[in-house]
């Protein structure tokens, strides 16, 4: 080899080995600003129930004292309540439609149940909708689904397949609706799941099972920010659970509503004050439940050192009213059922102790936590970005909710004077909402109050028009003056 060569190449050597030592720190640099950005990107997970009524968590029994569902603290829920003192509070937050299937279409569609298609239990919801898994997949995110969906059409239990999980790609555990107390996971396919009246242990029930599944995602590895929604389908009828909770609250101790009435069965038979109160027992027991759970999944995050790099939000799809009116379940009418929890933790962007007494909506929901996590949303949603009240920031804002029940047949609204329900086939309702709080004096005949009536029902009217809802067709022939 002539010395030429040799200096030629040992010199090139150098160059190369000299230009790769300049990359080498701009591509640490660059890797390490992508690692930052990615840091830098919330996870979210999404606690959701089924059926839960504020006067079941301690942070909001503990806010009212103008009805006897309030004011007594009948469950402690210190994991719930430490997501709201470490997070935002909402006091008044409500469902559009105080059912499953409606409610959880607009939870992730940010849309009216008419336009999400799905209006009323067991109807699926269009394949077409965009939901905030969609949304967040498109943007990066890992994302996972476990328990009840409840918006995919009338299949029990349904186990949910990749091709109809709506943007939900890790969906083995998300089922389509069912009210079981024992699942077990088998080997191969599906999970088994027991008759209602077979209550599993602290591995099968439920609400615990569901809970493992989302610690299990939790701590996989992932290379992504994740979005995971855990749906428990308690406290929801039947109202049973496993011990030690079946038991750990006592019928006596349990309040009976001023406006309570006894109600008949389907079998003639009436539920009495004490009935209810058993119920209601077992109902706290299975809040309970869920509580422990929490807890045991924010233990997780804290373990995996992720807990205030996650967006945390939890909330229910419709109250229960145990009783008021003589009425158990939902999808009536009355406040109870509407008016539900929703809290939101992320120590990066809310405040530890924010209360929020806006009026906020299931539509406003996908585009606050979107506009809190600076991530367009689709376009295509009805509701309102309330992300600045999260933040703390005063923005315009209506307080207003607006009712489109499933029958399609009633529409209504909430302010915080007022409750105003319409209906195709008469019968209107208006309420005092606050000097009539249990919604014991029906006002809609009243003369004095007509000038209010008729203020309420044009914006129901003109919200109906412009979200272009079927109930405008019958409540543009209703005689309002």
């Amino acid at each position: 080899m002539s010395t030429q060569n040799y200096t030629r190449r040992s010199f090139l050597r150098s160059m190369s080995i000299g230009v790769a030592s300049l990359a080498l720190p701009q591509l640490a640099v660059g890797r390490a600003k992508s690692a930052q950005r990615k840091k830098e990107r919330p996870n979210l997970l999404i606690i959701h129930t089924d059926q839960l009524s504020c006067w079941a968590l301690s942070i909001y029994a503990k806010q009212r004292t103008d009805t006897a569902n309030y004011g007594k603290v009948l469950v402690k829920t210190p994991h719930i309540d430490s997501l709201a003192q470490e997070g935002a509070i909402f006091y008044n937050f409500f469902t559009n439609s105080a059912v499953c299937t409606p409610s959880r279409g607009c939870l992730v569609t940010g849309r009216y149940p008419h336009a999400h298609g799905a209006y009323k239990n067991n109807i699926e919801l269009n394949r077409d909708e965009i939901t905030i898994a969609h949304i967040l997949q498109s943007n990066g995110y890992e994302t996972g689904y476990a328990g009840k969906w409840h918006i995919d059409g009338p299949p029990k239990p349904g186990w949910v397949s990749p091709e109809r999980s709506m943007g939900f790609a890790d969906c083995r555990f998300m089922f389509n609706r069912g009210h079981w107390k024992k699942i077990v996971e088998q080997p191969e396919g599906n999970p088994e799941v027991s008759p209602y009246k077979v209550i599993g242990d602290e591995k099968t029930f439920t609400t615990d099972w569901l809970a493992d599944k989302t610690i299990d995602f939790i701590k996989k590895p992932k290379r992504k920010p994740f979005f995971y929604m855990v749906s428990i389908p308690d406290p929801h009828g039947p109202f049973t659970v496993r011990e030690p909770y079946m038991t750990m609250y006592r019928p006596e101790d349990m309040t009976v509503p001023n406006n309570f009435k006894d109600s008949p069965t389907g079998k003639g038979r009436k539920i009495t004050a004490a009935q209810m109160q058993k119920s209601k027992a077992h109902y706290c027991g299975l809040v309970k439940c869920i509580d422990d759970n929490v807890g045991r999944i924010l233990d997780t995050l804290k373990d995996e050192n992720i807990l205030d790099d996650t967006i945390i939000v939890f909330t229910t799809d419709h109250g229960e009213y145990m009783g008021e009116h003589g009425l158990y379940g939902k999808n009536q009418w009355y406040r109870t059922a509407y008016q539900i929890p929703f809290i939101v933790r992320w120590p990066k962007k809310i405040r530890a102790g924010t209360v929020i007494n806006n009026f906020v909506t299931n539509v406003d929901v996908q585009q606050a936590i979107l506009g809190l996590m600076g991530i367009k949303p689709c376009g295509r949603e009805q509701g309102r970005d309330a992300s600045g009240l999260l933040r703390g920031e005063k923005i315009k804002w209506a307080d207003e909710a607006m009712i489109h029940h499933a029958s399609l047949e009633s529409a209504g609204i909430f302010t915080p004077e007022y409750e105003l329900v319409m209906k195709a086939k008469d019968n209107h309702m208006l309420f005092d909402r606050i000097n009539d709080p249990e919604q014991l004096n029906n006002l809609y005949e009243n003369p004095k109050y007509r000038k209010v009536q008729n203020d309420l029902a044009q914006r129901i009217i003109r919200h109906n028009i412009d979200v272009n809802a079927p109930a405008v067709s019958w409540l543009k022939k209703l005689n309002i003056g």
